[in-house]
């Protein structure tokens, strides 16, 4: 059996299928973990879903920020609805089976046996694994709650920036959400900086790439992510990033992580004209 994580894949459908068929993929034997944003701004949304989901077990997801987008939007938020292309997905005959189940994605997938963790964007220095999957947890419960619609219309905004266990409600939730969805950079007492979205070097004075924090208390644990197309394929403080903009021209990137070392593959994408970045 292998295992492959595979990055932003974001509505590009034809490359994902490409990169499959290029690892012989079998689901029967095979599992793929996806880091996430499986939607928006590329052609072809809704198919990426459906055939995700069509994979049955041998696909694992956790939600990204355009995933969430998706899921405000389904909820009446449109504040943001002129960013991307989620049409396909949002007048398709099968909208309410395709949003049901990605509100069933985790934000955090751990898997103990081969070592690995897989997230979308990054975590704040404070927590440890188990405090992580706690507050994933607990978001996946909100997503499944009645206070998903009221989750869904507060959820944008960049406040509060620093964690606290004491923090709750919206403000609680909307922290969690952008450390797993939307993190890039951050101060080293964690205080989190969202708007930067180019790579290392161009941020504000003072942030630092969530994953070079000193003492970040998830030092120890392998973690895979996505989200961070201007940072591209590397590996570095035991952190791996697999978004490599296919969205952009770039590639798209499977790692095979059932060995060691773990062996990437980088499937050329078309350069295509598309909307703004993030």
């Amino acid at each position: 059996m292998a295992v492959y994580a595979i990055g932003d894949v974001q509505g590009c459908y034809d490359e994902l299928r490409r990169l499959l068929d290029a690892l012989a993929f079998d689901p029967s034997a095979d599992r793929v973990w996806f880091v996430g944003d499986l939607v928006n701004r590329g052609p072809h949304s809704a198919p990426v879903l459906r055939h995700v989901r069509a994979l049955g077990d041998a696909a694992t997801v956790v939600l990204g920020n355009h995933d969430m987008h998706l899921l405000a939007m389904s909820q009446g938020n449109l504040r943001k609805a002129g960013e991307g292309q989620l049409d396909d997905v949002l007048q398709a005959p099968d909208r309410d089976e395709l949003i049901a189940w990605l509100r069933r994605r985790p934000f955090l997938h751990h898997d103990a046996a081969l070592g690995w963790t897989m997230i979308h964007a990054g975590l704040p220095p404070q927590w440890d694994l188990a405090a992580a999957a706690a507050c994933a947890r607990e978001m996946e419960a909100v997503l499944q709650s009645e206070d998903f619609r009221a989750f869904a219309h507060g959820m944008y905004g960049n406040q509060p920036d620093k964690w606290s266990p004491k923090l709750d409600g919206l403000d609680r939730w909307r922290f969690i959400t952008n450390c797993f969805t939307r993190l890039r950079f951050c101060a080293k007492d964690g205080t989190l900086n969202l708007k930067p979205k180019g790579p290392p070097g161009s941020q504000p004075k003072g942030f630092v790439p969530w994953f070079e924090v000193p003492e970040r208390k998830t030092a120890n644990t392998r973690i895979l992510f996505g989200h961070w197309s201007t940072l591209g394929y590397q590996s570095t403080a035991n952190a791996w990033s697999l978004d490599t903009g296919c969205l952009w021209g770039g590639s798209l990137t499977a790692l095979r992580i059932d060995v060691d070392p773990p062996r990437p593959f980088h499937l050329p994408c078309a350069q295509l004209k598309r909307p703004g970045k993030d």
